[in-house]
């Protein structure tokens, strides 16, 4: 079967609340989404959202990429457009996934099949800096059924040791935190804050220092009070192999946009565990198709919270029907099998390119 039409978009998803990182806010998600379609009336989507600051890529390097290999594929069987999308991979990570992952719905991979309902409990972000506004969000958090809370940090180390400590007083016993620094402290700021860290109820503490600098994060690690977990860093299995080596560094996360396909992520989840350290898995700044297909990864792989909570951020979804949110955990039914809800699509559409014949 040969591709006949690739349909890319440009889309914008307003966000229900901004959400802060240290590097940056987001008031909305503009991934570009892929929908490729074969010549018998196959069809699969899959999309990416580059995230400015967290990498290299760039919106306009990653659209101008999409539009020319989008050129490349038209007119190629299915399984010559696979091998293309992986040779190119390394020139934009999360357009060339938006593809790969389209090529997969497209083919039914099994890893989307969900023979047996699945309920897969997420993290949530604390957004609260007020310390006198902390106890109230808490208790609204665990009124949804949330048991680990995200905390970012990053900016001042004094007052982010103040904030942890109330949120841990906030919730002994009920939750578990999971510390985000987002690269945005130095070697002696990391190592200050992880050194000073109360240890208890902390599952862990992610991404010290800039990515590139794995002495830096090497040395939070060895001083650290608690597990140190490395993220943007991971991008290969060489990465991985890298991150098992060093001291105090016990968990890596992983990203679909990052390891091309979710095959790929698949094989890669469980090299962390095969190299002594526990994967956790997730991109909060995924739509509801990236949560939806890092949440069919993680069945059989993830035995944490998920991280692909993303797609409780904007206000609306792109799948039909939608993904259950219930209990703190994302659900997924036996024979879920989502399909693009158009008019959705549509409205959150701001560019829209056709390659091919529909």
């Amino acid at each position: 079967m040969n591709i006949s039409s690739i349909n890319l978009r440009w889309l914008r998803l307003p966000l229900e609340v901004p959400y802060r990182l240290s590097y940056r806010t987001f008031e909305e998600f503009e991934p570009f989404y892929v929908e490729i379609r074969t010549g018998d009336g196959a069809v699969g989507f899959g999309d990416g959202h580059v995230s400015p600051g967290s990498s290299a890529e760039t919106r306009d390097g990653a659209w101008a990429f999409s539009q020319a290999l989008a050129e490349a594929l038209v007119g190629l069987p299915v399984t010559a457009a696979e091998r293309v999308v992986a040779s190119r991979q390394e020139e934009s990570k999360v357009a060339a996934s938006a593809f790969a992952t389209a090529l997969e719905v497209l083919s039914g991979t099994p890893l989307i099949d969900v023979r047996e309902r699945a309920q897969l409990p997420l993290l949530v972000p604390v957004n609260a800096t007020d310390i006198d506004a902390i106890p109230a969000e808490v208790e609204q958090l665990l009124a949804r059924g949330f048991r680990t809370f995200k905390v970012k940090v990053g900016k001042d180390v004094d007052a982010d040791l103040a904030r942890v400590a109330a949120i841990q007083t906030a919730v002994p016993g009920r939750a578990t935190l999971r510390l985000d620094a987002n690269r945005a402290f130095d070697r002696e700021q990391g190592c200050r804050f992880a050194a000073a860290l109360d240890p208890a109820g902390i599952e862990l503490f992610e991404q010290p220092c800039a990515a590139e600098d794995w002495d830096a994060n090497g040395a939070v690690a060895r001083v650290s009070t608690v597990p140190l977990m490395l993220d943007e860093p991971i991008c290969t299995l060489d990465d991985i192999r890298r991150a098992g080596d060093m001291p105090g560094v016990r968990l890596c996360k992983l990203k679909l946009k990052r390891f091309g396909s979710m095959a790929a992520l698949h094989r890669s989840l469980e090299a962390v565990r095969a190299h002594g350290m526990e994967p956790v898995l997730g991109d909060g700044l995924g739509s509801d198709i990236t949560s939806w297909m890092e949440a069919c990864v993680a069945r059989d792989t993830i035995r944490n919270a998920g991280e692909f909570n993303g797609f409780l951020k904007p206000t609306g979804g792109l799948l039909s029907p939608p993904l259950t949110f219930a209990d703190g955990a994302v659900i997924l039914p036996a024979g879920y099998r989502p399909a693009i809800d158009a008019d959705a699509l549509e409205t959150s559409t701001t560019q829209s390119l056709l390659f091919g014949r529909p």
